[in-house]
């Protein structure tokens, strides 16, 4: 349903550093590269990058991001924790969604809500 997806970030240098390294577990890595617009995606760039361009204050976007097992789930997490990420949930079960949900849940440097979800049985 969904082709792309683009955020406006404050600094895009920072924001892609962060990206760079919570995506590269998932498979995913900068894929085109425009001025200061960047895509990442694992065979087409469907996620985005690019500065803020419009007035008022930006709101929380949540953006959940395939990982093909577990462990990916847990690479993700260190990778954020790594990159100075705030954790909102370290990855776990949950069981509310489905029963086999794995999840891992953070916030980027703009406030926005990221995780990382594999849902793959055990």
């Amino acid at each position: 349903m969904i082709d792309h997806l683009s955020l406006q970030v404050k600094d895009v240098a920072a924001s892609a550093a962060f990206y760079d390294a919570v995506l590269a577990p998932l498979g995913a890595h900068r894929m085109m590269e425009f001025g200061n617009v960047i895509g990442y995606g694992v065979s087409k760039p469907d996620f985005w990058l690019g500065p803020v361009t419009t007035p008022g204050e930006p709101r929380e976007v949540h953006i959940a991001f395939s990982a093909r097992d577990r462990e990916a789930v847990a690479a993700f997490h260190a990778a954020a924790v790594e990159s100075g990420a705030e954790v909102l949930h370290e990855p776990k079960e949950w069981p509310m969604y489905h029963d086999s949900y794995y999840g891992a849940f953070v916030r980027d440097l703009d406030g926005n809500n990221v995780e990382a979800v594999c849902h793959a049985p055990v």
